[in-house]
């Protein structure tokens, strides 16, 4: 009998606890709507195999719209702070019979694509404005 994703992914975190199930589900979640998006953009694309850096494309982009501001917090609680972190979960999967890979497939596609702060921080971050403080410390005065 095949198990259920849900149980293959309770069995890898047994195994590496480093990431909790919520970041599986959200990977493969991504990768659906990556594939389509390539798919749609490219209908030469022959095959439902993306690269490593179109998956995080993909991932940054799903992640922004489920969880916006919010999502260095949750991939924190999931215990993803990096791309790589993505690419050990990518390749759990592979291993666990869940995805597959090409032969040029490797983890170091996922290393240092993109930096989470500057993804998924700073668009957030609130700007300051010398003339508001400025405004600010005049009507103090007054």
């Amino acid at each position: 009998m095949n198990p259920s994703f849900r149980e293959t992914v309770n069995a890898i975190c047994q195994k590496d606890s480093r990431y909790l199930p919520e970041a599986y589900v959200f990977l493969v979640e991504a990768l659906d709507v990556t594939v389509k998006s390539v798919l749609k953009d490219n209908p030469e694309h022959s095959c439902k195999h993306v690269t490593g850096k179109e998956l995080l494309e993909g991932i940054r982009a799903h992640a922004l719209a489920e969880f916006g501001p919010m999502t260095h917090t949750v991939f924190s609680e999931w215990g993803v702070r990096t791309t790589l972190d993505f690419g050990k979960i990518v390749f759990n999967l592979v291993e666990a019979g869940r995805l597959g890979k090409t032969e040029t497939d490797s983890i170091e596609d996922f290393r240092d694509v993109f930096s989470f702060k500057d993804v998924f921080l700073k668009p957030f971050e609130l700007k300051h404005d010398p003339d508001d403080e400025q405004e600010t410390s005049q009507k103090d005065l007054s």
